[in-house]
């Protein structure tokens, strides 16, 4: 059978039904350290497979087996997921005072913050493509280590900004390296990484995500609470300074080898003509519309439709943290595969309409019953998430040619900005403009865009005429082609 059947059938097999959650401790790789995308993460070499034995010396030795499964592995695991908080803590404290650092202390006006952010945001989208085209021809280690550094850069400017102007610049820059730093270190995961273990580490990379923002946006308020201008003025010099030990601990890992140079033959952001690929990601941006369901669309639910108290709002949001740094992990264990991947989204598209569902019961409750309510549809709604982002995570992956990793993730990873710039405009106007009924159209478009999942990546495995399309994955014993590490070079 062809590779390229093989991935067409693997495929197929998502739509029967699910009878592998039983042998999941002996086929999927105990990926004890972390990962993620953003998540950057560490690298499981030597990821064991769990046994018998391991499970017996489990019950016996539970404190070093609870430790495993909140530190990564050392080695590049560990190095990675390092990073990865390194920058999440500042870029926590950042995301809660920027915007009054702005109107407050720089002096501008709201109006004109957003329209800069907004700019901002719209021409990091565009350049991620390239910079991680870079990261394939230049090599993805270097590339990641720049970014990190420009980011550095960028945050720094804001301490000196004094105008309009001087603000999109910065803005645009910080945007645009950080759209690249994304997929420079996706291709940087994806070359260190067999492609079995990528989910389960960037699981863990998402974890510490969130531990590092949650963190930093209580360094954040702390700044708030003291409000003054030297106070504003330490929180992006934290984050500068996250950005530039994340660059050190990025140069610690392997450099690895360009997978394709600059011959002539090579198409420029070959992806746009990838359309199975263009697909699938466009059915992801379409999933992430909920991005901005627990900082915009539910606050506004609470207040304007409901009896509930207002404290809720933090609340929900520090349960859905929560979860997710305590359960990401295991939720994508299963997610090892395109089949168990789509299957994966599939079940967010069960689960994500009757969160909306239940959301919408609590317009008209007494304000503790709606309160209970919002927390059963909160519970509901991160369940989905963490399903919809381990099977997204898998895919990224495994539909991407490996000669063009930084590229595709780069491409895969503007969904995240649509989403962000277009989900307030959508939540806003279907949650507060129509109600109820705006919950269940939301609702209907998770579940039709996550059905369509699987059938968009049973053609975008089966496609033809991509050059240097995947034909490195194994849909079963999780290997693959890895990228050339050049040894001698941990710097």
């Amino acid at each position: 059978m062809t590779h390229r059947a093989a991935r067409s059938a693997e495929l197929a097999q998502s739509d029967a039904p699910d009878t592998s959650s039983r042998k999941t401790s002996k086929a999927v790789p105990h990926t004890t350290g972390g990962a993620s995308a953003h998540e950057a993460s560490s690298h499981a070499a030597h990821s064991p497979v769990a046994t018998a034995r391991d499970l017996a010396g489990a019950r016996t030795s539970r404190g070093p087996a609870r430790a495993s499964r909140l530190l990564p592995p050392s080695g590049p695991q560990r190095v990675l997921a390092l990073a990865q908080l390194s920058n999440s803590v500042g870029d926590g404290a950042y995301y809660v005072t920027s915007a009054l650092y702005f109107t407050h202390v720089v002096g501008l006006s709201p109006g004109r913050v957003g329209l800069g952010l907004t700019v901002a945001w719209g021409i990091g989208s565009l350049v991620g493509v390239p910079l991680g085209g870079l990261a394939d021809r230049r090599g993805p280690r270097g590339t990641a280590v720049l970014l990190a550094l420009a980011t550095a850069t960028a945050v720094s400017s804001f301490l000196v900004v004094q105008g309009f102007v001087a603000f999109v610049v910065a803005a645009c820059v910080y945007a645009s390296a950080q759209s690249g730093l994304g997929a420079a270190r996706q291709a940087l995961l994806a070359a260190l990484i067999p492609a079995g273990e990528r989910t389960g580490l960037l699981a863990h990379l998402q974890s510490t995500l969130n531990a590092g923002l949650a963190v930093g946006a209580g360094l954040g308020g702390l700044a708030l609470h003291a409000g003054t201008r030297s106070a504003y003025l330490g929180v992006f010099a934290l984050d500068a300074v996250g950005f530039l030990v994340c660059a050190a601990l990025l140069w610690r890992l392997p450099s690895v080898a360009p997978t394709r140079g600059d011959r002539k033959g090579n198409r420029e952001l070959g992806v746009l003509r990838d359309r199975p690929y263009v697909l699938v990601t466009f059915l992801n941006t379409v999933l992430l519309l909920r991005m901005p369901l627990l900082s915009l669309g539910l606050p506004l639910w609470i207040t304007e439709r409901t009896e509930a108290p207002a404290w809720l709002v933090s609340a929900l949001f520090v349960l859905n943290t929560v979860a997710v740094m305590t359960f990401q992990v295991r939720m994508a264990r299963g997610v090892r595969d395109l089949a168990t991947a789509t299957r994966a989204i599939r079940r967010s598209g069960i689960v994500m309409p009757a969160s909306c569902a239940v959301f919408a019961l609590s317009s008209g409750a007494s304000p503790w019953v709606a309160a209970a309510v919002l927390v059963a549809g909160a519970v509901l709604q991160v369940v989905a998430e963490m399903q919809q982002s381990a099977g997204s995570w898998q895919l990224a992956f495994d539909l991407a040619p490996s000669d063009r990793m930084g590229e595709y993730q780069g491409f895969f990873g503007t969904g995240v900005t649509v989403a962000r710039t277009m989900g307030p405009l959508v939540l806003t106007a279907l949650l507060v403009g129509w109600g109820t009924p705006g919950w269940l159209l939301l609702g209907a478009l998770t579940a039709g865009a996550s059905y369509a999942m699987g059938p968009a990546a049973r053609w975008a495995a089966s496609r033809d005429g991509v050059p240097g399309h995947r034909a490195d994955v194994g849909p079963r014993n999780g290997g693959t082609r890895r990228t050339p590490v050049t040894t001698a070079t941990r710097n």
